[in-house]
């Protein structure tokens, strides 16, 4: 694979120094319907230039454009994940070989990509409830963890004894 394609209008561009085909491959590794589309390198025996891919049907690229520019979590791949288990299967892997955990869902990759691994019944309990207290309840309890705890979440949202 070695000619840029660019088979999406719009595509969200990562930079790196050195490691975006290696950044690009463990990502496709994460999440279901996810590929490498192609990879060109301009020096054969060199590192590739750009690495196009798809995680979860989104188009992504990555440029290997040297030390200028770090990631930065002012922007993140954000996922929606259907339960418990499949929160825990994706923070785990994000944590392996030096990610670090951050607050409310937040985690960064070995790479330095910013991520946000959000269970989907946490965004409904919050921003499609219509019972605002219950809404802030499992807010509050959000913001004391790391990893989302689904289930912790729920008995926020269901506590109707700290509305008396």
């Amino acid at each position: 694979m070695s000619d840029i394609k660019f088979t999406s209008k719009v595509r969200t561009c990562l930079w790196f120094e050195k490691d975006g085909e290696a950044a690009a491959r463990f990502y496709v590794s994460l999440l279901p319907d996810s590929a490498i589309e192609t990879v060109s390198y301009p020096d054969p025996d060199g590192l590739a230039l750009v690495t196009e891919f798809t995680l979860a049907g989104a188009p992504f690229m990555t440029l290997n454009g040297g030390p200028m520019y770090e990631q930065s979590p002012a922007a993140s791949i954000s996922v929606l994940t259907k339960d418990q288990a499949e929160t825990d299967r994706l923070w785990q892997k994000l944590l392996e070989d030096g990610g670090k955990e951050s607050q409310c869902g937040w985690i960064f990759d070995k790479y330095g990509v910013s991520w946000q691994v959000i269970p989907e019944v946490m965004a409904k309990m919050m921003n499609q409830s219509a019972d605002t207290a219950a809404a802030m309840r499992a807010r509050e309890a959000m913001f004391k963890m790391k990893k989302i705890d689904i289930a912790a979440l729920k008995a926020a949202f269901n506590d109707r004894k700290k509305e008396t």
